[in-house]
């Protein structure tokens, strides 16, 4: 997964695997897993014609996916797939209240209103650009770089950039959930 324009993109790959082929062999055929910068293992599931299915959740920042395929490859069944990235986007919207995971989407450096953007697309619902930067700077996830990115088309005044704090997964706060707005 990556956001693309503002929206969440997934990719849907289907590899057979080989006899006594580990399984991080198989993903690394259908992905390029050294350009995520992140991957897990969810879960291993029947799917509807009787295969059995591993799924992982792999993210990627826009500019990693900038020149890479980005069609949708096809299951057997659209309902597989369906629910197979139901599942993807349910963990990554869980990580997402609870870790910094927000790292693996978001560009190196960016702004406070992009990064917005970023959590807006994973997430599927509004975010506060105040909330989200007063959150994750208190939870160490955030740091200021220098400089500052040109006013866009609007006007206004020059944005401050941040950066991830750590590029590694990590728990910030446990306890921690992103609601969507009531």
């Amino acid at each position: 997964m990556s956001v693309h324009e503002g929206r969440l993109a997934t990719l849907v790959r289907r590899v057979e695997r080989e006899p006594r082929e580990p399984l991080e062999a198989a993903l690394g055929r259908a992905v390029d897993v050294p350009s995520l910068a992140h991957v897990e293992q969810l879960e291993t599931r029947v799917l509807r014609d009787g295969t059995l299915a591993t799924v992982y959740l792999g993210l990627a920042r826009p500019d990693v996916l900038a020149g890479s395929d980005r069609r949708r490859a096809a299951t057997r069944s659209t309902a597989d797939k369906r629910e197979l990235v139901a599942v993807a986007q349910a963990r990554l919207r869980a990580k997402l209240s609870y870790t910094n995971l927000g790292f693996a989407l978001a560009p190196e450096v960016f702004t406070i209103s992009e990064l917005r953007d970023v959590y807006r697309a994973a997430l599927g619902h509004d975010v506060s650009a105040t909330n989200l930067q007063r959150v994750l700077l208190r939870r160490g996830a955030l740091e200021r770089v220098e400089g500052r990115r040109a006013p866009g088309r609007t006007g206004g005044r020059p944005a401050s950039l941040f950066r991830f704090a750590s590029q590694h997964l990590e728990v910030t706060d446990e306890f921690a959930a992103l609601r969507p707005p009531r």
